[in-house]
């Protein structure tokens, strides 16, 4: 699928813009590259709230959004200049005049024009909005710079200009309007969690005992690169048996055993955009009972969380939806014992599940938005996208509970999307019925080969 066209950026940035008074003006960095050892640098990731509003991918740049007195708007990029001999090492640059002709700025500099144009830019602005926990991305704090620039202006003694007097956070603002994901971006988003699932898929697949958890790991990256996604949105976990048991696993090191169940939570990165899936699934290809028991209580969990989002619901409905069919599975299988909403109201499951049901997705994979307003949990709304994420989690050495359930971790994870009608389950290509799962898994075992043989 194609990227974002040039009218969806330049829509964003005149909806924002609409929200400020005249005589405004906005300020964002780019992020800068980062090094991983000596001069060998990371892969490169541009700031999600610069992509957001520019699709602008290269480092050290600098956006600028006007609203003058008369409700006029303009867009202005700094970027770093065009270099012929740097270029032939780091690849080719838009520079300035690419910032309008590629990009759709209505005007583009070098960033080496900051202390000349900006002030300038600046003249007869009377508030600066700018995100004040991102000023450490660039070399120099750009709350300082904004300190500098206005100085100058004060030290001119230009009797038609004054500099600005107030600052503000642009986050939430921006952050508020990012929570609402527009028909172009539900495409993106719903195209990253295909690609995201096929990768599961396949992970089902070619499962089998006595690999090692970074060979599935491997078989979920290089499905996502022959897809055009060369990027996972996080570290992919891949653990086996009691490694599910620890939430953020990214190790991957240890050798699958016949018996054990397999968590796999991994999502491709689309066009900057997020896929967040989880499955868990047996090394073996069947579930054995104990295992098919808290597999089902977490799947019924998800389902009854699923259900619960619609506009209108609170964020947090989709939680407690979750959580009363997992305490009740607890109690029906001997791990709780007690009334059910005693047990959730002194959060007796807290050993099994410490974790929340849900958080934003959009270009972060714990995308921004408020959860709570006003003390209150925010409403959902069409366009909002979630993952809906209950999961179970033994500790091998929990003995308050019987021997046979201990080391199983299990978390069942998609991505929603909040419709005018309820919702919808962009991850659905992912098997995670019992029976889907253990028959996509013999099907790749009848045909007798083995993928991962040497």
């Amino acid at each position: 699928m194609d990227s974002l066209p040039l009218s969806e950026y330049q829509q964003r940035r005149q909806q924002l813009l609409a929200k400020l008074p005249p005589c405004s003006a906005v300020l964002l960095p780019a992020a800068k590259l980062r090094y991983r050892n000596r001069d060998t640098e990371y892969a490169f990731r541009q700031s999600s709230d610069f992509l957001y509003l520019s699709g602008f991918s290269e480092p050290d740049a600098l956006l600028l959004l006007l609203k003058h007195a008369n409700a006029e708007t303009e867009s202005v990029l700094f970027v770093l200049p065009r270099d012929s001999a740097q270029e032939v090492w780091t690849g080719y640059r838009a520079g300035a005049e690419g910032a309008v002709s590629q990009f759709g700025f209505d005007r583009g500099f070098s960033l080496e024009q900051q202390s000349t144009q900006i002030p300038a830019l600046l003249a007869d602005c009377e508030r600066i909005y700018y995100p004040f926990s991102e000023s450490l991305n660039v070399p120099e704090g750009l709350g300082q710079r904004i300190q500098r620039w206005c100085q100058q202006l004060q030290t001119q003694g230009r009797s038609s200009a004054s500099a600005p007097q107030q600052l503000h956070n642009i986050e939430p603002l921006l952050h508020q309007q990012r929570l609402i994901k527009s028909d172009a971006e539900q495409r993106q988003m719903s195209e990253a969690a295909r690609i995201s699932a096929q990768a599961h898929q396949l992970a089902m697949r070619n499962c089998r005992p006595g690999l090692f958890e970074y060979q599935l790991e491997a078989d979920v990256a290089h499905s996502f690169a022959q897809q055009g996604c060369r990027f996972s949105a996080y570290g992919t976990i891949v653990g086996g048996g009691v490694n599910a048991c620890v939430l953020h696993y990214t190790q991957n090191s240890d050798r699958l055993r016949d018996g054990d169940l397999v968590l796999i939570d991994a999502g491709c990165e689309h066009n900057g955009y997020a896929g967040d899936i989880t499955r868990t699934f047996p090394v073996n290809g069947c579930f054995s009972a104990d295992q098919k028991a808290l597999y089902q209580c977490v799947l019924d969990a998800q389902q009854a969380a699923i259900e619960a989002v619609k506009p209108g619901a609170s964020f947090d409905a989709p939680h407690q939806a979750a959580l009363r069919v997992l305490v009740a599975g607890l109690v029906e299988h001997g791990l709780l014992q007690g009334e059910v909403e005693r047990l959730i109201d002194s959060e007796a499951y807290k050993p099994f599940y410490m974790h929340r049901t849900s958080h934003w997705l959009g270009l972060d994979v714990h995308d921004v938005g408020d959860y709570r307003r006003d003390g209150e949990s925010l409403l959902l709304e069409a366009g909002m996208v979630l993952t809906i994420e209950p999961g179970l989690y033994i500790a091998v050495d929990n003995e308050q509970v019987d021997t046979r359930w201990r080391g199983i971790g299990i978390r069942i994870e998609d991505d929603i999307l909040v419709t005018e009608q309820g919702s919808e389950v962009l991850s659905a290509d992912a098997p995670k019925q019992i029976a889907e799962i253990e028959a996509l898994m013999a099907q790749s075992r009848e045909s007798g080969i083995d993928p991962h043989a040497v």
